[in-house]
């Protein structure tokens, strides 16, 4: 029988994700390198009409599958090629993923577990980010998480090896494969391996019906796309693809780098509140029934899984270890949850954490806005050694004088949540909600204030050039933005896709180069048939007229 809450709570987080994901999507320019080559990738597909190759350049992209750039396709082809098209997928993705914990908390404890894991998922900094970004990974990690959560309900005595649990899990995994790649099964498979191996439950993979049904669906699922790349004889893309992959785990990537526990701070920091009160989780709690002890155990394992195989792989990127937020919201809803019905403490040294962490980051903001203020001294000071940041300071931006309150903001909230509320259940609605604001008026305010000073100049310079019959590129860094912002039309040169061609080819449109200030000289050294046009905030750009053009000039 249905009550009003079955209806009320999955309407109230769908309303919730629509007022925080939504809004203000397309308020800043897309980032270098992720967000702008997704996009692209999604851009040149309308253009060429060619949904099956993905393409960078309109040559073929290897690096990644085609799920999550369908998706933004499909996007792009309701809302037209904008920064809003390229995010919303993942503000979807955000409310279906609140929804799926939602319902899983509700499956495994009760309805105000769904509804308190849903809601510590979206304050939580990092995890709430990503879905107003443009990335691939939201949809990547849910898809990993929903195949570990069927794996779990298989796994379970009572469910006598189900086949749907076999199908999902599998679908899901393999859905993983075509959004990212194979590194899907490697977190599914290693996950599920550690928990067969640890609790001795070996007759449940080692099962021929189980081995059949999965692997008849993941390659399937998984391999869709591969098979039809092999049926159009594109196998050459697909050999690219895993040299990419098996290099993206043994070579560091150039720019992402790390110290090795990396990771580790970014998800202490990162995906603060909970990441304060998942440390509480790792001490054993003698209350779990079956069922869920086991899920956390799933948990556990796959928190760890993830966390130190990322730590292994040389490339560091903020996102590699995104897969974690599933299981470290679900540790930190699992002790909160034990906080509120008063069956362990919300100890001092939690407390203390939060409003360390809190002061920290709070500070960051409030710092950031008092640098700009006084950037002049500072630059004067010559302790920023790096030419092109110190040009980047030079961007004219306007700062309204109060953005440092959002760091304040965060600061007092902390504060005021935990020391004036008495109720535990008001102490963690304050926590998150002030976290939750927080990082909404950091999207809304601070990003794109950020923004104007990294890239904007050179964003601004092919968006002008956008629609003239020429030529453009970067040089001595590297970029996606020359093709998005400048809406590259499919080639009809095909010498135009040489880049050496371009430097020094006879060329029949006029040829724009941008580079950083760092590298100016070296490039007027190497080419001296380009014009330099004009500096700002740190690039440079250049023109190469063609000769034609160059005649008319001299006469």
């Amino acid at each position: 029988m249905y009550t009003r809450n079955h209806i009320l709570y999955p309407s109230l987080i769908v309303l919730a994700g629509i007022i925080f994901f939504i809004p203000f999507l397309g308020s800043v320019h897309l980032f270098d390198w992720d967000e702008i080559n997704f996009a692209e990738s999604a851009r040149e597909m309308i253009a060429s009409g060619d949904y099956l190759n993905v393409q960078i350049n309109y040559t073929p992209f290897w690096e990644k599958p085609p799920l999550f750039i369908w998706m933004q396709v499909i996007s792009m082809k309701i809302f037209g090629i904008s920064e809003f098209a390229a995010r919303f997928p993942n503000a979807v993705g955000g409310i279906i993923t609140l929804l799926v914990l939602f319902f899983i908390g509700k499956k495994l404890y009760s309805e105000k577990f769904g509804i308190l894991w849903a809601f510590i998922y979206m304050g939580s900094l990092l995890p709430h980010l990503y879905f107003k970004s443009g990335i691939i990974d939201p949809w990547f990690n849910l898809f990993i998480f929903l195949g570990i959560w069927f794996m779990y309900r298989y796994a379970l005595p009572e469910r006598k090896e189900n086949a749907k649990d076999i199908i999902l899990s599998a679908a899901f995994i393999g859905l993983g494969i075509l959004t990212k790649g194979p590194v899907a099964l490697l977190v599914f498979g290693l996950t599920t391996f550690i928990w067969v191996l640890t609790y001795k439950k070996w007759k449940i993979i080692l099962n021929f019906r189980f081995i059949l049904i999965y692997l008849l669906v993941l390659s399937f699922t998984g391999g869709f796309w591969f098979i039809l790349l092999i049926i159009k004889g594109h196998i050459n893309v697909i050999v690219d693809f895993i040299n990419y992959q098996i290099r993206l785990f043994t070579q560091e990537d150039a720019g992402h780098g790390g110290f090795l526990l990396y990771h580790f701070v970014v998800l202490f920091v990162g995906v603060f509140p909970a990441s304060v009160f998942t440390i509480r989780s790792f001490r054993k709690f003698k209350t779990d029934e079956y069922p869920r002890k086991s899920f956390r155990n799933w948990m556990m394992i796959t928190f760890w899984v993830v966390l130190i195989l990322f730590t292994i792989v040389n490339t560091k990127i903020v996102h590699y270890s995104s897969m974690c937020y599933f299981p470290l919201t679900y540790l930190a809803t699992y002790v909160i949850y034990k906080i509120i019905r008063n069956e362990i403490h919300f100890s001092g040294w939690m407390k203390g954490l939060l409003i360390f962490l809190a002061t920290i980051i709070g500070l960051l903001v409030i710092l950031a806005q008092f640098f700009i203020k006084y950037k002049d001294q500072v630059i004067a000071s010559g302790k920023i050694h790096d030419d092109f940041a110190v040009a980047n300071l030079g961007a004219q931006v306007h700062w309204s004088g109060w953005e440092f309150m959002i760091g304040l903001f965060l600061i007092i909230g902390i504060i005021v949540s935990i020391g004036i509320f008495k109720s535990r259940l008001y102490q963690i609605i304050g926590i998150f909600s002030t976290s939750l604001l927080f990082v909404s008026l950091t999207m809304a305010v601070i990003v794109p204030k950020i923004e104007q000073y990294s890239q904007n100049a050179a964003i601004a310079f092919f968006e002008k050039i956008a629609g003239e019959d020429c030529y453009v590129q970067t040089w001595g860094y590297k970029s996606y933005a020359q093709y998005f912002y400048f809406r590259k039309p499919v080639p009809d040169n095909p010498e135009s896709l040489d880049y050496e061609w371009l430097l020094t080819g006879e060329t029949d449109k006029p040829v724009y180069i941008v580079t950083k200030n760092i590298r100016e000289s070296q490039f007027r050294e190497k080419y001296k048939n380009f014009e330099r046009l004009y500096e700002k905030n740190g690039f440079v750009f250049f023109v190469r007229r063609t000769a034609s053009d160059s005649r008319k000039n001299t006469e």
